[in-house]
């Protein structure tokens, strides 16, 4: 520094350009440099060698972040490790699911550990369900874009966000219990839902989503060197890196400990600094819904069930009509049911990436058995494969492209849909509570993506699905735009608030319509016929 400045300071008056000043050497100073090279990496290793004594922190009371989507991705060596502890009860658990049977975090319901559960969706769990109606149980139903949202929010140091998923709905003014008294709904409500603040941003309504904190993360992930630097394959990410980043303590379970230096940079998901303990992964890999695609010698179906192929045949017919609103390239969201058999009637010439919510753009058909692979599921937790060109990412990133108005369709069924275009897709208080799920965040942005609804027509009990005003729990607020029945198919006018019949199934009369829709609505005066 002294040379530099001296170098650096104008000659003096008549010294000219004849001054010059030798510079001084480093070393005759006494100082040395220390490069990045000679630096050591830090060896402190985050391995533990019981599984056991990693979890030997979890207190009573605590809440516990759970990574997985469904049966993908789960910790569930954490998870058996907790459950020998019996001791460790009142715990909350937040995370996608809740397992199934005993199986994920379904073992810490049967074993009595679970105190509330934080989740967008129920899925098989009919125990927890069971006992979340007798008032056993607490249960905080969050949309799944939405609670990984809140966790990445407290992971960045972000207290709360606006978003438009939930508002006009329950989630935004609290109507689903947490808690009901001993008995269930007929005893009352022992822990209302939390409402939220609200405001409105160039013309759109939002609500305010707190941050979520966690005391204890458990993440399964594929590979972790010993510093954790943690890589996850495929679907498995889903919950689990934005759980890690969240947490006071995050451990992790890899299937692979390798040495400091085995893991290229670029292929780091989850940087060492979030993980606090790494263990190895002992419990196998679980498929939820081994799905297969259809061999050659595929036996046809039995035509003894003639119901049942009557059923089949409806439901392909609504799909088939839907398949025409896809065009090429466009990017698709299907929900779980009977929009997934829109792919098999997509018209000559037009192929689209599909996107599920559990993180992958490029989904491909359904495996052969030796392809199946339980590190890549679709949102239905069903086994898939991926596309030349597919990519995947972590929930966070998948719910930002939905939430974003990046998806150029979604198509969802419902349990009820409105005259102005609301839909109700999610439960029936007191009756059946199967989750939020994605569905919300799918419908948070109408303007952006064309939201198409694919139903039967009439319920079970034969009452109109198509209603002037929803009497279940919304999903959204004027965010349909078309509605595809086995009878007919509607255009949604979401500005006026208007339905206008524009085709007919095959053998389906107009005055049929009338009397099986409880809502109001225009005919087009050039009716149009529904593929057969």
């Amino acid at each position: 520094m002294l040379a530099a400045r001296l170098r650096c300071r104008p000659p003096r008056a008549g010294a000219g350009a004849r001054m010059r000043l030798p510079p001084l050497p480093i070393v005759a100073l006494g100082v040395r440099i220390r490069t990045i090279a000679s630096i050591p990496v830090p060896n402190k290793s985050k391995v533990w060698d019981s599984v056991d004594n990693a979890v030997k922190d979890v207190k009573s009371g605590q809440t516990i972040l759970c990574g997985g989507f469904g049966l993908c991705g789960t910790p569930d060596t954490l998870i058996h490790a907790l459950a020998k502890r019996p001791e460790v009860t009142g715990l909350t658990a937040v995370s996608n699911n809740a397992g199934v049977g005993q199986k994920g975090l379904g073992l810490l319901v049967h074993s009595g550990q679970i105190r509330k559960m934080m989740l967008s969706y129920l899925g098989g769990n009919k125990h927890f369900e069971s006992l979340y109606l007798k008032g056993q149980v607490s249960l905080e139903l969050v949309p799944q874009g939405t609670l990984v949202e809140r966790l990445r929010a407290h992971a960045a140091g972000i207290p709360a966000f606006f978003t438009p998923t939930g508002a006009y709905t329950a989630v935004e003014t609290g109507l689903i219990p947490i808690r009901y008294k001993p008995g269930g709904p007929e005893s009352g409500i022992e822990e209302p839902g939390n409402s939220k603040e609200v405001r409105v941003f160039d013309g759109k309504r939002y609500v305010m989503e707190p941050a979520l904190a966690g005391d204890v993360a458990f993440v399964r992930a594929w590979k972790a060197d010993e510093v954790g630097n943690t890589v996850f394959r495929y679907t498995q990410n889903n919950y689990n890196a934005v759980a890690a980043r969240n947490a006071a303590l995050t451990i992790v379970e890899a299937e692979h400990i390798v040495p400091v230096g085995s893991l290229s940079p670029n292929a780091v998901h989850l940087p060492g600094i979030y993980v606090d303990r790494i263990v190895k992964a002992t419990e196998p890999k679980e498929i939820e819904s081994l799905t297969l695609a259809k061999s050659d010698d595929t036996p046809p179906p039995s035509p003894g069930n003639s119901a049942k192929a009557a059923a089949q045949a409806k439901r392909e017919r609504i799909a088939k009509r839907a398949a025409k609103e896809i065009k090429d390239g466009f990017y698709v969201n299907l929900g779980v049911g009977m929009p997934t058999l829109v792919t098999e009637f997509l018209e000559p010439g037009v192929r689209v990436w599909l996107q599920s919510e559990n993180g992958i753009l490029g989904m491909g058909p359904f495996p052969t058995k030796e392809q199946a692979d339980p590190d890549i599921i679709n949102a239905g937790k069903e086994t898939v494969t991926l596309l030349p060109g597919a990519s995947v990412f972590d929930s966070a990133e998948s719910f930002a492209m939905i939430r974003g108005g990046h998806m150029d369709v979604s198509i969802l069924g419902a349990l009820q849909c409105s005259a102005a275009g609301d839909l109700a897709n999610f439960m029936v208080p007191g009756k059946m509570v199967k989750g939020i799920g994605g569905a919300m965040d799918l419908v948070s942005n109408p303007d952006k993506t064309k939201i198409i609804v694919v139903m039967e027509h009439v319920a079970r009990d034969g009452s109109s699905k198509l209603v002037q005003e929803c009497s279940l729990p919304l999903t959204g607020a004027g965010c349909v735009s078309q509605i595809v029945t086995d009878l007919a198919v509607f255009n949604v006018d979401r500005a006026a608030g208007e339905l206008e019949l524009i085709e007919l199934a095959p053998g389906v009369t107009l005055d049929e319509v009338k009397a099986k829709t409880e809502a109001k609505f225009k005919v087009r005066s050039d009716l149009g016929q529904m593929p057969a």
